[in-house]
């Protein structure tokens, strides 16, 4: 059965400013609809992402709430990459077709949530 994927990211600001914004993905019929769960080592970490007949559009990576290690997203490990934050969830949306992308650690990672959509 196929799994249909509505993204959407939401930011509302309070304060002096006082605004929402939304934006609003491009819904993936073909999503895998697939959450890992994994523990990354200090050093590269290899993410390929789903395959068989379906065609992830992004990824949100969630460390856990205690993580302390750095994490870069990288292309190639060879890469200088970006550095993410070490707790809050990045969603990074992935260009057609996939390609398997690195995350570089300073130390353990334990408990990484990538949700493939």
């Amino acid at each position: 059965m196929a799994v249909q994927a509505i993204r959407v990211i939401s930011i509302t600001f309070s304060g002096d400013v006082a605004a929402t914004v939304n934006a609003n993905a491009a819904t993936n019929a073909a999503s895998p609809g697939k959450i890992d769960i994994i523990t990354m080592s200090a050093g590269d970490t290899t993410v390929t992402p789903p395959t068989g007949g379906s065609t992830p559009v992004a990824v949100a990576i969630i460390p856990a709430s205690c993580n302390t290690a750095t994490i870069t997203l990288k292309g190639i490990g060879a890469d200088t990459g970006v550095v993410l934050h070490k707790t809050d969830p990045s969603n990074i949306a992935l260009n057609s077709p996939t390609t398997p992308f690195v995350l570089t650690c300073s130390g353990t990672v334990t408990g990484c949530r990538l949700v493939w959509t």
